[in-house]
């Protein structure tokens, strides 16, 4: 299945950068590390216990330019992350991972191929059917540049929904999911400037709606599994929270929703044709 090219007024260009999906960055970060060989990965190679916001705005930016930075910024990403990944090797319960394990990857990309559906299921409004397949297929595009094999995602979005509950009704808890919500507790200030006194009260805060978005919006069966309590109370202050984001989102035109997100993926293009500036900021 071969989609659209992503641009203006296509389903993924309408929906991949919406900034409400901020609110679900929490939940993907749990669904992929359920993932035993992307738990493993992630426990040995990656730096997001150190400093979670710089890797959460790598991330943005790299899903940006492979989202909205046109054909050749995507396919310069993708060959980037892969070898990136290629890198990330290790053993695991006496058994040898890669961070390129077909299915390991793939399932990392299934993840982000479903925020966008969760994030207008819980606070927007709803794709069509005509819009997701439309934007699946764009999906399944975006994951062969990247490296995945045709028989790696299923070519349908309903086969790709029983793939996806399939795959979370085979996760529990491990290490590296307990590491990620005590990391949630104790992360550091983004500033140096912020006061620590504040920071100590804004980190309480962040902490209980982080944990409590991510409670709320994890599928209900691992959630359980994971020992995530979850009460009729609690559905209803989720229910008040998302009517609230849905109607403040609405006031936003589609063609906005996603406008930082293009912006983002379009400066990122330009630093990559302009390395010596890149570099001078750091990047």
């Amino acid at each position: 299945m071969t989609g659209l090219p992503i641009v203006k007024g296509t389903a993924a260009w309408k929906y991949f950068g919406d900034f409400r999906a901020g609110l679900l960055a929490g939940q993907v970060l749990v669904l992929q590390v359920a993932h035993p060989v992307v738990a493993a990965g992630v426990r040995d190679h990656s730096d997001y216990v150190e400093d979670p916001w710089t890797r959460l705005m790598r991330t943005a930016a790299s899903l940006s330019i492979y989202i909205y930075g046109g054909p050749e910024g995507a396919r310069y990403e993708a060959d980037r992350l892969r070898a990136l990944h290629r890198r990330f090797t290790g053993v695991d319960d006496g058994r040898r991972y890669s961070a390129l394990n077909p299915h390991a990857y793939a399932w990392v990309h299934a993840t982000l191929v479903m925020v966008p559906v969760d994030t207008q299921r819980f606070y927007g409004t709803p794709m069509t059917p005509s819009e997701v397949d439309e934007y699946y297929a764009q999906m399944c595009d975006v994951g062969r540049l990247l490296g995945l094999r045709e028989q790696d995602l299923p070519p349908t979005w309903p086969e790709f929904e029983r793939y996806y509950a399939d795959m979370i009704d085979g996760f529990g808890p491990n290490e590296t999911i307990s590491t990620l919500f005590e990391t949630i507790r104790t992360v550091k200030k983004p500033w140096r400037w912020l006061p620590d006194e504040r920071w100590v009260r804004l980190q309480r805060w962040q902490h209980r709606g982080q944990m409590f978005v991510i409670r709320a919006t994890l599928p209900p069966a691992l959630r359980d599994r994971l020992g995530l309590q979850w009460t009729a109370r609690d559905q209803r202050r989720f229910d008040r929270f998302r009517r609230v984001v849905r109607f403040f989102g609405s006031l936003v035109p589609v063609t906005l929703r996603s406008s930082l997100v293009r912006r983002i993926g379009r400066l990122n293009v330009w630093f990559r044709a302009h390395p010596r500036a890149y570099r001078f900021l750091g990047g």
